[in-house]
């Protein structure tokens, strides 16, 4: 039985690559029984009902290494966590709650900061230094004259890599770019509501080069953390590490407590004010959710 991989599923169908041949796959019915659905980026074992026409059907799928519900795909080696300076404006609570998913599930993450050529102040640069205190690595992106592609480029090479964030932020723009074609496509933003048109409808493996795929999702303007504790939100704050341990109080917080580290930490300029300013409003969000949930 052949061993492939989704790369794209649309209205029932899946596309499966296995060497060199794309077969279009249905999966079959115990799959829905047992509420599971393929995703792309799943290996898979199929049978070939025709080879002339490349069809078959999806036997099983093989144990994944981890998968995403929003953007719903699997097997992924690293989040790129995309924003713009501007058009739309960045959303930096959307993009904290990108990171942090990313962290539930163990995958590394970095951030792309896109159309750094609207940028009309020093937007980037204080977006770049926050994140890069909290541990990231950024990425500084101008589709127009290609400034950040090389270095973009070494981060792909050799993984599985999606590409998130809110609408018109430009992640379809940027993957023609590393393309150097147009395999996706591209939207303008709104001028009435300031938000992009959402041009991708599905999740989609693309193959850069042998063993580099990356992943164009549907841009989003809201992201939830479910079902989620608020007293594991510190966990998943790669700047809060080196201080979470010295709290007075081992249930510590982090917001309201006494001779709390991570609070001191905050003072000294070491970790920065948005990102913790986020990480109150988050937790007390999740804090009201469980309420809501008892």
């Amino acid at each position: 039985m052949p061993l492939g991989r989704i790369v794209k599923g649309i209205g029932g169908f899946y596309y499966v690559k296995s060497g060199m041949t794309m077969y279009e796959c249905k999966a079959r019915g115990l799959f829905r029984k047992n509420e599971i659905i393929p995703l792309p980026g799943d290996m898979v074992n199929f049978v070939v009902t025709d080879e002339a026409k490349s069809t078959g059907f999806i036997e099983e799928i093989v144990d994944r290494r981890n998968s995403l519900i929003r953007p719903a795909v699997a097997n992924i080696d690293q989040l790129a966590a995309v924003i713009a300076v501007k058009s739309p404006d960045p959303d930096l609570l959307l993009l904290d709650k990108l990171l942090i998913s990313a962290s539930i599930k163990d995958i590394s993450a970095f951030i792309c900061i896109n159309k750094v050529d609207l940028d009309d102040g020093n937007s980037t640069s204080r977006i770049k230094e926050a994140y890069e205190k909290a541990g990231y690595e950024v990425v500084k992106l101008n589709s127009l004259s290609g400034e950040g592609y090389e270095d973009l480029n070494k981060v792909l090479k050799g993984k599985t890599t999606v590409f998130a964030g809110q609408s018109g932020v430009g992640k379809s723009t940027i993957l023609n770019r590393l393309m150097k074609k147009s395999i996706m496509a591209t939207g303008s933003v709104s001028e009435k509501i300031k938000r992009g048109r959402h041009t991708t409808r599905h999740a989609e493996l693309v193959e850069m080069s042998e063993e580099t795929y990356i992943v164009d999702t549907p841009g989003f303007s809201s992201y939830d953390l479910m079902n989620m504790d608020a007293e594991q939100l510190q966990f998943h704050y790669n700047e809060f590490c080196d201080y979470i341990n010295n709290c007075r109080f081992s249930y510590c917080s982090h917001v309201k407590e006494p001779q709390c580290a991570v609070k001191e930490a905050l003072d000294e300029g070491i970790i920065d004010y948005g990102r913790y300013s986020r990480y109150t409003q988050l937790y007390n969000q999740l804090k009201q959710n469980k309420t809501y949930r008892k």
